[in-house]
């Protein structure tokens, strides 16, 4: 810790601060003489000043910054910076890490020493930050405990009687239905199921894929886009796994026949998070898919998906006006509910009425009325959208325009005075237009309502960790039509791999956008019923950065690869 002198000037600004009289200190400093140590450990050991009060005081000595870590979880990758052990050796903790800069937290700011070996470990710049002892311990109990350490299925099998013996599947393929829920309530098999889920939140995976194959049960996880295996449960308990998620998710046990849906909700390292589960019968047993929805991952405004400005600037000013109707487009699995949620959650204030229909309701938002289709009992997207028009909207949100029906009335609405924002499934921004236009919209109503048009992908970024530089092979310039000269004098980089990113070489996803915003040019050309090319061609004129523009710009800041940025924009 600190020398006498620098102490004697924390004491000092312990007084100004008014957290302890001076009184009080002097007696604190004839009793830590008489015994020697620490006096700062001292005043808090007796209660003489609290935690916080000290915190705050180091940080006016030292001019850094204090941070309270209640209920914090650090990132999983971001610790495997350094071994645990020098975590806990040194009272650090990691808040954030960005571009080589580790924001840490620091127990005992005084010990110079161990900053410098946390920077020489690590290898990255440190933002110190000063953060109580007793918080810190406190959460490195939480998130250091083994079961979140990684899928062990040798400790899973074992309880205080040794090892657990399940009965094999009989031949026939039936079983005892009292059996089944026997064996998916016993204690090994609930310990495994939550190991798993445990294991998804600590990768960050979106889904958990438990696939039966004819001699084994194959375990993977979708991280950033690619499924990642994973050591897998024993073949002879697949049945009870599949029963316990079955029973978990609210669906019927006895069914082996038919497709199941269902879903639940957990907490689990200082996260909630929803998972939507789906059933699958296959040769070889039930396939499960789940989907992990946590809410905590949700953008809580358009500034936060750290989008292109030119893409921001755009969004920004469709989301402001007070009606005409936005469509979000790209394939399955490119973002366009976390943009359409991002842009929800800032128009979402006290003043305004926003009702969704959605097929199926991802995640629950507060001061939102969401409503989950069911067209099985005729509640579908355009019967919805009849309703809600009768419970007086300001917004609205169609979770998608699938047929002519609900394009008609999605337009209608934008005309009388609401905001509508919907996606559509279309190749790029353009096309939006033009596939409204094929489900019978008039163009007039057309151009009158829509505001916007965007097209995303979600791209790949490099790990920071351990990409390294690379040429580009001029082959795939020419392939691609891509100018040799566009990378003239900036670095490209290429995967390596390592732990970090799971020798993947790559780490974390980003939104890349495609946003064509309708002005009167734009409106004239689709009353004049031009095609997605010339519409393109116009908003590239206006300003528009097209996804392989876009990609390609990506690639040459060193954020992507030229083949991942190729993997999502390259028939664009």
């Amino acid at each position: 810790m600190a020398v006498q002198n620098s102490k004697r000037k924390l004491t000092d600004v312990l007084i100004r601060r008014g957290a302890i009289d001076a009184g009080t200190l002097e007696a604190a400093e004839e009793a830590v003489a008489a015994s020697g140590g620490n006096i700062e450990q001292y005043l808090l050991e007796k209660k003489f000043i609290s935690s916080p009060d000290m915190v705050l005081a180091i940080s006016e000595y030292l001019a850094m910054p204090p941070i309270r870590l209640a209920n914090f979880t650090p990132d999983p990758e971001t610790l495997k910076l350094v071994p645990e052990s020098s975590w806990k050796k040194h009272k650090m903790l990691p808040v954030s890490y960005m571009e080589g800069l580790l924001t840490v937290a620091l127990g005992d700011p005084f010990d110079i020493m161990a900053q410098d070996d946390l920077r020489s470990a690590s290898g990255c710049d440190l933002m110190p930050l000063v953060a109580s002892e007793s918080e810190i311990s406190e959460v490195m109990n939480r998130v250091f405990r083994k079961d979140s350490e990684g899928l062990d299925m040798a400790s899973v099998m074992k309880d205080d009687s040794g090892e657990v013996e399940v009965n094999r599947e009989q031949q026939n393929g039936e079983e005892n239905l009292e059996e089944m829920l026997q064996s998916a309530e016993g204690a090994p098999v609930i310990r495994m199921v939550n190991m798993i889920l445990l294991e998804a939140i600590r990768k960050g995976a979106s889904d958990i894929h438990l696939e039966p194959m004819e001699k084994r049960l194959r375990l993977r996880y979708r991280v950033d886009g690619s499924l990642i295996e994973s050591p897998s449960p024993p073949k002879n308990l697949q049945a009870a796994v599949t029963s316990r998620i079955k029973i978990m998710s609210d669906m019927n046990i006895a069914e082996r026949r038919i497709p199941q849906d269902g879903r639940f909700r957990i907490k689990a390292l200082g996260k909630e998070v929803d998972l939507r589960v789906s059933l699958l019968p296959t040769v070889h047993g039930e396939k499960v898919v789940m989907r992990t929805l946590d809410k905590s991952s949700l953008m809580p405004n358009l500034a936060a998906l750290k989008l292109d400005p030119v893409a921001e600037n755009a969004m920004q000013y469709a989301i402001a006006q007070p009606h005409g109707i936005i469509l979000v487009t790209g394939p399955t699995g490119s973002g366009k509910t976390t943009t359409l949620y991002s842009c929800l959650q800032e128009l979402n204030q006290s003043d305004v009425n926003i009702i969704t229909c959605e097929d199926p309701v991802e995640y629950q938002l507060g001061g939102i009325n969401q409503v989950q289709m069911h067209e099985q009992v005729g509640l579908t997207f355009a019967s919805a959208l009849r309703s809600i028009l009768r419970q007086d909207p300001d917004i609205i949100l169609v979770g998608e325009i699938r047929d002519g029906e609900t394009a008609e009335i999605a337009v209608k609405a934008a005309l009388t005075g609401h905001l509508v924002l919907s996606t559509l499934h279309t190749n790029d921004a353009a096309g939006a237009v033009t596939r409204m236009v094929e489900m019978g919209i008039e163009p007039f109503l057309l151009a009158s309502s829509v505001i916007l048009a965007q097209a995303q992908r979600l791209y790949r970024k490099l790990c920071p960790f351990c990409k390294k530089e690379a040429g580009i092979d001029p082959e795939i310039l020419k392939i691609n039509r891509i100018p040799p000269e566009f990378f003239e004098g900036h670095k490209v980089y290429t995967t390596k791999g390592c732990p970090k990113c799971n020798n993947l070489g790559y780490k974390g996803r980003g939104a890349l956008m495609e946003v064509l915003l309708v002005d009167e040019k734009i409106r004239e050309a689709i009353l004049r019923g031009e095609n997605s090319s010339q519409i393109r061609s116009l908003g590239e004129e206006r300003g528009m950065v097209s996804l392989k523009q876009g990609g390609l710009k990506l690639v040459r800041e060193g954020i992507t690869s030229i083949e991942a940025a190729l993997a999502v924009t390259g028939g664009d």
